[in-house]
């Protein structure tokens, strides 16, 4: 059919509308007359009637796939346009080099007629007029959109797909620089800076007009994401974000065309069904399934890394600093209602280290993975945007302001807690964003022991002393006791007594009694009994917090809360802790004990009490490798060591605490140690330790010259070389042999030369 002709019936059918109609029919016809047409107020008549058409903007639909279709027919005609100018100048290369070979050769020079012509030969037959060149194409398409009859927002689906289309086939292709030199298919500079310029200008005039309707300020967050990386610098100041950064954060996480308010996690409950074998099933079958498919595949969701960085860009650059506090608080606000859904859900009730047990093959291959996908694709998107907040943050003296910034880094915390269940399983400490944001919002949030102390509060156990059932609950705890470790300064007395002892004393108790059972304790817990340990350590560590649990009493329970500690950690090794868990826990509970601390004063004792139990129990531990006893040791490069050689590294550990007198009378307890432990490689792991002990520089001035004093004249050397007693030397020496180790600052004995 004849251009013009089809022009006209494509015509009558965009001002009509119908459910029967074809709309991908229409667009696919429209961009294929769009490079077809001659007539250059044809294409400017065609551009505005495409805007206009209620087949292709219903009334009564508010779909985002409409604005998506539009923009890819404008997208996939300036593609077209350009793929013609580049044959054309290939041909046109081709002719020249036609013409030089046959002057030098003394032929003719002629050539086709019409070969330097500025147009280029569309798809239609030959002969026919040519299509107007490359920028006379783009201007009559640009006056077609400037319409005043339509709505400002799809000024933008035009402006966008040409300046999106031209500028992904240059990059695409690789062949920017020949086609630089050449100006093939390049918009001209000024041509180009225009477009550009008029497509952030009509976003902006969109946004103001009201682009914050649902359709319309979607459209512009989707045009605008598509386009970005082909916008210039000076483009991408010009564009108003205070106006851009709230329809995009609604646009993301509360439209219909986004994430929805996560609501869909709830609703998909009801098709997650328990099937024979005691399993549960979410079938492919379901309508909650299908859902999540949708949500997958829609325009915004689909691209939703480009658009987190698209955020993460407004927020750096909105000029009021207030926005920065809505959309986090609109996140975290999110973030709570997807918790919220989460919880009802079935799936939920599982945890990960069940799932093989409890769901149906299907459900794990299939349907399962597909969920996480997207929530795992919503946790990157929060944390790229969280990351701009924090660096905001830093930087803005608004939001540092004192009655400010501790509000914005709560509500930044509370985000983290309510995506954990999604970072747990992947481990918050995998990817370097995650870990900037959690300890720069707790940094600054340390600073202010007030908010500090109701944050805590707010994120606190609800079934304080107790170990939930729900698996959800569990990740909550977890959260809360790898976050409160890093706040043991800002707290007060009160909330560590009623909080943080009563959140931790439960794991530990299980963690001991689990350890000392045949089985070892649930890979799921694990995580749980290190990190209540780390709390604990983390309260040990602060002068207040450590003076309150070595106080009678202290941290509850009749005896106080730092014997029960101390049981708990010999009762965990080497079940439920690592060696290097156990010796920085021994280290730590040393350090307490030791003066200068208030405990030391209060009980000098306690110290040596400690050493004396790891003495005992490591004349009675096990000279088993631990590399046959659990992988942990092996992952960690402990796999040598025997729980005998870790506990008497512990007692190495603890010799620069112990005050001089009491160090007097364990140094000959620790060699004989050293030398009873079996086999010969731990026991040189051993020795190596004590020798680091007494030279590394870890001993203070007064202590070092007890050990100056032990080693010369109270028989050390001969201890540890065993030449008081003849087996079981700690062999220690250079290669040779033929010099033995002495004290630092010791002088070698020389024998007297004859002078004779």
């Amino acid at each position: 059919m004849p251009a013009d002709r089809l022009l006209g019936t494509l015509l009558r059918s965009l001002q009509t509308y119908s459910d029967q109609q074809d709309t991908p029919r229409l667009l696919s016809t429209a961009s294929t007359l769009l490079t077809t047409l001659t007539n250059p107020l044809n294409i400017t008549l065609l551009t505005t009637q495409l805007l206009l058409s209620p087949s292709l903007f219903p009334p009564s639909s508010s779909s985002l796939a409409a604005s998506l279709r539009l923009l890819a027919a404008f997208h996939t005609a300036a593609r077209t346009v350009q793929r013609h100018e580049r044959h054309l100048a290939a041909q046109r290369r081709l002719l020249r080099h036609q013409r030089h070979h046959h002057h030098s050769s003394g032929a003719g020079a002629g050539g086709p007629r019409g070969a330097g012509r500025a147009g280029y030969e569309g798809p239609g037959p030959r002969g026919a007029a040519p299509v107007p060149g490359l920028e006379e194409w783009v201007r009559a398409v640009v006056r077609g959109a400037e319409t005043d009859r339509a709505e400002r927002w799809k000024h933008v689906l035009v402006l966008g797909g040409l300046l999106v289309g031209f500028e992904s086939g240059v990059r695409e292709e690789g062949e920017l620089e020949e086609l630089e030199e050449e100006g093939i298919g390049l918009l001209g500079a000024g041509l180009r800076s225009r477009l550009g310029e008029a497509l952030v200008r009509a976003g902006n005039l969109a946004l103001r007009e009201g682009g914050g309707a649902e359709l319309g300020g979607m459209t512009v967050a989707l045009v605008l994401n598509h386009a970005f990386p082909y916008l210039e610098d000076g483009e991408r100041e010009a564009v108003e974000y205070d106006l851009l950064l709230p329809v995009l954060i609604n646009a993301t996480f509360f439209s219909s065309e986004g994430l929805q308010s996560a609501y869909f996690l709830g609703s998909m409950d009801l098709d997650v069904k328990q099937v024979p074998g005691k399993k549960f099933n979410w079938p492919k079958s379901s309508q909650s399934f299908n859902h999540v498919q949708r949500i997958l595949s829609q325009p915004l969701m689909a691209s939703l890394g480009p658009l987190s960085r698209l955020m993460a860009h407004a927020v750096e650059n909105v000029r009021d600093s207030w926005l920065i506090q809505a959309a986090t608080e609109d996140i975290a606000a999110f973030a709570r209602s997807m918790l919220t859904q989460w919880r009802q859900n079935k799936l939920s009730e599982i945890d990960v280290s069940e799932e093989a047990v409890f769901l149906h093959g299907e459900a794990l291959k299939e349907t399962v993975p597909v969920l996480w996908r997207l929530l795992r694709s919503t946790m990157f998107a929060i944390v790229i945007i969280l990351r701009a907040v924090v660096g905001r943050l830093i930087g803005d003296g608004t939001l540092a302001a004192d009655g400010v910034s501790p509000h914005l880094v709560t509500q930044v915390l509370h985000t983290l807690r309510g995506i954990y269940f999604i970072s747990s399983r992947l481990g918050p400490s995998s990817f370097s964003q995650y870990t900037f944001i959690s300890f720069a919002a707790i940094d600054i949030l340390t600073q202010y022991p007030q908010q500090s102390d109701a944050f805590i509060h707010a994120i606190a156990p609800s079934s304080l002393g107790s170990i939930p059932s729900h698996p959800l609950d569990r990740t909550l705890d977890l959260f809360f006791l790898n976050t409160v470790e890093h706040f043991t300064l800002a707290l007060s007395p009160q909330a560590t007594d009623t909080l943080v002892l009563p959140a931790a004393r439960p794991y530990l108790t299980v963690a001991s009694a689990a350890a000392s059972a045949p089985d070892r304790p649930s890979s799921s817990l694990l995580p749980l009994f290190e990190a209540a340990h780390a709390a604990v350590l983390a309260l040990l560590s602060a002068p207040a917090a450590a003076e309150q649990l070595g106080a009678p009493g202290g941290g509850g329970g009749g005896g106080g809360f730092l014997p029960f500690y101390v049981d708990t950690l010999f009762a965990m090794f080497p079940g439920g802790l690592s060696p290097r868990q156990f010796r920085l826990a021994f280290r730590t509970l040393m350090r307490v004990a030791a003066p200068p601390a208030p405990l030391a004063v209060r009980q000098p004792e306690f110290a040596e009490v400690l050493v004396e139990m790891v003495r005992r129990r490591a004349e009675t531990a096990g000279t088993e490798p631990l590399a046959q006893q659990g992988a942990r040791a092996q992952a960690q490069g402990d796999a040598s060591l025997t729980p005998q050689s870790v506990l008497v590294l512990a007692l190495l550990d603890a010799l620069p605490f112990l005050p001089p007198p009491a160090l007097d009378e364990w140094l000959p307890e620790a060699a004989r140690l050293v030398r009873s432990v079996r086999p010969e490689q731990a026991r040189d792991a051993c020795a190596a330790r004590l020798w680091e002990v007494l030279l590394g520089g870890e001993m203070d001035p007064e202590r070092a010259l007890v050990c100056v004093a032990w080693w010369e004249g109270r028989g050390g050397r001969d201890l540890v070389f065993g030449e008081a007693e003849g087996d079981g030397v700690v062999a220690v020496g250079n290669a040779a042999g033929d010099e033995g180790l002495m004290m630092s600052g010791g002088l070698p004995v020389r024998e007297r030369e004859s002078k004779l």
